[in-house]
């Protein structure tokens, strides 16, 4: 997974050294592992390329078909992409009970909501336009501020205001009152179904959460960091007391790096 990660990094500074350099560690450790099974008679290195290379020419036969094979066949991509799912399903043995089944569990949530919700929508689940994922979007944030709402009154009622925020904390029994427990996991699922409708909607923009998202993580870094140094130039505190200096610092960065 480490290896992974520090290749895509790499990929995405565009710098071709480094990702030969990580490439290099990502195909050391994939084939340290088959190695591994191959030293258990599992299966060979050898065997793998060669599966990967059968799966290759089985899943594109509009490819690698003869050419008297080829003549009168539906080409176009909603075709080759049913005939790939077919292939899957019936000639792999890779059927499941759910085509949600199909994504894997380990998969992180952001991009695990986004496969999900492109296998339900290739079964015909999905809105008609994009406006409606966006009525969707208000509609779980008013259910979010009502929840926070709760979540609020629940702490009034047991003498907590102005309990700190920080106690509360996710998927974990933060207070004695079993109410007050109730209300905060609430919350938090009004919140995960408010990033799911986030996570539809941009699909239907046909925009890519987690990239979107990695966008957004950069762009922050950037100005932060900028804050973070001009704070560290002007000999002041990062601090609430010195908010206003700080908005400064990054409206500037704005300017600079944006």
């Amino acid at each position: 997974m480490e290896e992974v990660f520090e290749t895509l990094d790499a990929i995405t500074q565009n710098d071709s050294a480094h990702v030969k350099e990580e490439l290099g560690d990502l195909l050391f450790n994939a084939v340290m592992i088959a190695f591994m099974y191959e030293q258990r008679d599992d299966f060979s290195v050898s065997d793998m390329l060669n599966d990967v290379c059968d799966k290759l020419v089985r899943r594109h036969p509009h490819v690698f078909a003869s050419r008297q094979q080829a003549n009168g066949e539906d080409l176009s991509a909603g075709a080759v992409c049913a005939r790939w799912d077919d292939i899957k399903a019936n000639v792999e043995a890779r059927a499941c009970d759910s085509v949600l089944d199909e994504v894997p569990e380990l998969f992180p949530p952001l991009l695990k909501a986004y496969k999900f919700l492109q296998k339900a929508a290739k079964k015909g689940f999905e809105w008609p336009h994009s406006v409606y994922a966006r009525q969707k979007i208000d509609e779980e944030l008013s259910e979010l501020d009502l929840a926070a709402t709760d979540v609020a009154a629940a702490l009034e009622r047991e003498n907590h205001s102005g309990f700190p925020a920080e106690h509360l904390e996710p998927l974990t029994e933060s207070v004695q009152n079993s109410s007050t427990n109730q209300a905060q996991l609430h919350l938090e699922e009004e919140l995960g179904d408010l990033l799911l409708s986030v996570v539809n909607f941009g699909r239907m923009l046909h925009v890519d959460p987690c990239i979107a998202l990695d966008r957004s993580l950069r762009k922050f870094y950037r100005r932060f960091t900028h804050v973070e140094r001009g704070m560290k130039t002007l000999g002041k505190s990062m601090n609430n007391d010195n908010i206003l200096d700080m908005e400064g610092l990054w409206n500037e960065a704005k300017k600079l790096h944006d």
